[in-house]
């Protein structure tokens, strides 16, 4: 029996296997690095022939970009969970969320960081595509914050001299930064002064 006029012969794609791919490349960039993660490694690593790769990804770079957004689309979950609960009042869910992160990082041996952080220091500079989309979600995470801080503000808990908005981009700049020291020094020193300067200082 001939095969039907135009299809292809031969195995069909797995369908998830460009999710296989974005996982395990976000696994090996986050642990590795962007430039030292190579596109052999990621196929390698998923089990898949190189040729699979572009059949997905036009590029390293358009591989990166959805890595990045993996990666942010994966936590946006955890953020929700944090920051949607009306149950608990703003400042305790802003707390909680970076507890539950500081924890995570200790367990984790206080490697890897925030893969948003490592890709900026890593490869804004060079790929305006990537730039693009670690501003919009850094945009994105800081606005749970914003919102948080905003409701405190308006129930007089914390000052509103300075912008919800400003004071949210603050402290994610801030612990960002924290999360550097934190890596270099392979320990939970600067994410526990962050807590303190913010929680005990700048929203007392």
């Amino acid at each position: 029996m001939k095969s039907p006029a135009g299809a292809k012969r031969g195995p069909k794609p797995k369908p998830d296997t460009r999710n296989n791919l974005l996982q395990v490349g976000l696994q090996m960039i986050h642990a590795e690095g962007y430039a030292a993660t190579g596109i052999q490694s990621i196929v390698d690593g998923a089990d898949v022939p190189k040729a699979s790769f572009y059949n997905h990804f036009p590029s390293k770079e358009a591989f990166g970009i959805e890595v990045v957004d993996a990666y942010f689309d994966r936590n946006e979950g955890k953020l929700r969970d944090f920051f949607c609960n009306s149950n608990v009042e703003p400042l305790a869910r802003l707390e909680a969320y970076f507890d539950d992160r500081i924890a995570a990082f200790r367990a984790n041996g206080f490697a890897r960081g925030c893969l948003l952080g490592n890709f900026s220091a890593e490869v804004a500079d060079h790929s305006v595509l990537m730039r693009e989309h670690l501003v919009e979600h850094f945009e994105a995470w800081s606005s749970f914050f914003e919102k948080c801080i905003a409701e405190a503000q308006k129930q007089g808990v914390i000052s509103d001299k300075l912008p919800a908005a400003l004071l949210g981009r603050f402290v994610l700049n801030s612990w960002e930064g924290a999360l550097l020291r934190m890596r270099a020094e392979k320990s939970d020193v600067a994410l526990v002064e962050f807590k303190e300067a913010v929680f005990d200082g700048l929203f007392a």
